[in-house]
């Protein structure tokens, strides 16, 4: 048992275990002021005011959290983290004012990792792979998806994936992995897209059904990258594979993306830095959580996506990552927080539902993570003492989480 006492302010109270926050209810949070937690046997048991403390939950493990805060963690629900080496010098050609896609027409971006990762062992990359996750989880990040995509091969989509499922097997985030056999075409399809997407089909897609090792399905669906044909093609085959699609969609351009992605009932549909009426009014009604990757859009120097168009139509919005070598080479989700209010005008109280159930809900999670509820899993970061929560976005070059808390215990 645990008991986190004397807490300043208690952050995202959830009583009815809601799938999302969406439209005006995200500009409204939930705290419980002079909190206690209580934790047992790895889910949250209970919590409420320090007055109301039972007596017998003070016989196990306590920290005292005067000052500080506690929120749920969060939940990244985009990310690339299982990747070979780096691509700094594509940073720097983007300084110069190359493009994302004139780099990736000189063989560099996505097709680049690829190269590297095809020369890197299952046991390096899983190293690597180690160091990032190590490095989000004392970020606070309690749930995370892992994409593959830079394999464009079966034999290196499915090392990325048998990577993914080591870190499952050994460390305490909550880990989903999805398969991105569609992220650019390879060099040798160049001239005949169609083949490579056979390919997808008709080997990736069963061999990582028969290893069971995604839980998601995902397609670049973009200009210069896969049309809505493609995807929908790609996507029903891992639907009959036992794998729900997530759509990467309208970074560059309206694609027809996020259309095909609620066609398909996708959980997610992400970037969306090309969003407009008609993409707005198909996301209406469905149960596909519009997913924004500020990172990428910040670091690429790209157009932002349109949050406060999104928010005001009455939909819900998650924020996520996007980590990845290229686009967005970090993990920090309290940044991307900043990010949120800084570039997309979003609210404190908007920023945190985002990384938190919101985020839960585009990796299937929202009945397990995502809110202080009991009974949900005890995934926890304190703060360090600071005046409220809108003070972790404000703050946006500090780390201030002090102590991680994953399925009910202290993480070192």
């Amino acid at each position: 048992m645990l008991l986190i006492k004397n807490i300043k302010s208690l952050v995202q109270i959830d009583e009815e275990s809601r799938k999302w926050v969406a439209g005006k209810e995200m500009a409204f949070m939930n705290t419980i002021e002079n909190a206690f937690l209580h934790i047992k046997e790895g889910v949250i048991a209970d919590y409420g005011r320090m007055e109301a403390l039972p007596d017998e939950y003070t016989t196990g493990d306590i920290i005292d959290a005067t000052g500080k805060l506690v929120f749920p963690s969060y939940c990244d629900s985009h990310t690339h983290i299982v990747y070979a080496g780096s691509r700094e010098i594509e940073y720097m050609d983007k300084i110069r004012g190359l493009s994302y896609e004139e780099i990736a027409k000189r063989g560099g971006g996505i097709l680049n990792s690829a190269r590297l990762l095809h020369n890197t062992s299952e046991d390096d990359l899983y190293e690597q792979s180690m160091e990032r996750i190590d490095e989000i989880m004392h970020l606070g990040t309690g749930a995370v998806e892992i994409k593959s995509g830079y394999g464009l091969s079966v034999e290196d989509e499915l090392k990325i994936l048998r990577v993914i499922k080591r870190l499952k097997e050994t460390v305490p985030l909550t880990i989903k992995s999805t398969f991105l056999g569609a992220h650019a075409v390879p060099e040798a399809f160049k001239d005949n897209r169609k083949a490579y997407v056979d390919l997808v089909i008709d080997e990736m897609i069963p061999a990582v059904a028969f290893e069971g090792l995604a839980d998601y399905i995902d397609v670049f669906c973009d200009r210069g990258f896969f049309s809505v044909e493609d995807t929908d093609r790609i996507l029903i085959a891992g639907m009959k594979s036992g794998m729900r699609p997530k759509i990467h969609a309208n970074e560059l351009d309206y694609s027809g993306g996020i259309q095909v992605g609620v066609k398909n009932n996708a959980l997610s549909v992400d970037h969306l830095e090309f969003t407009g009426d008609e993409e707005i009014n198909s996301l209406l009604g469905s149960e596909t959580m519009p997913t924004l990757l500020p990172g990428a859009s910040f670091f690429l120097g790209m157009e932002d996506p349109p949050a406060r168009k999104i928010i005001d139509a009455g939909l819900p919005v998650a924020l996520a990552s996007d980590y990845n070598p290229g686009s967005s080479p970090s993990g920090n989700m309290k940044l991307v927080m900043s990010l949120g209010c800084i570039r997309l005008r979003m609210l404190p109280e908007e920023v945190i539902h985002a990384v938190t159930l919101n985020g839960a809900y585009a990796m299937g999670l929202e009945k397990e993570l995502g809110s202080i509820t009991r009974g949900k899993k005890a995934n926890v970061f304190i703060t360090k003492k600071i005046p409220g929560y809108e003070f972790m976005p404000y703050a946006y070059g500090s780390d201030l989480v002090e102590t991680v808390v994953l399925e009910g215990e202290v993480v070192d």
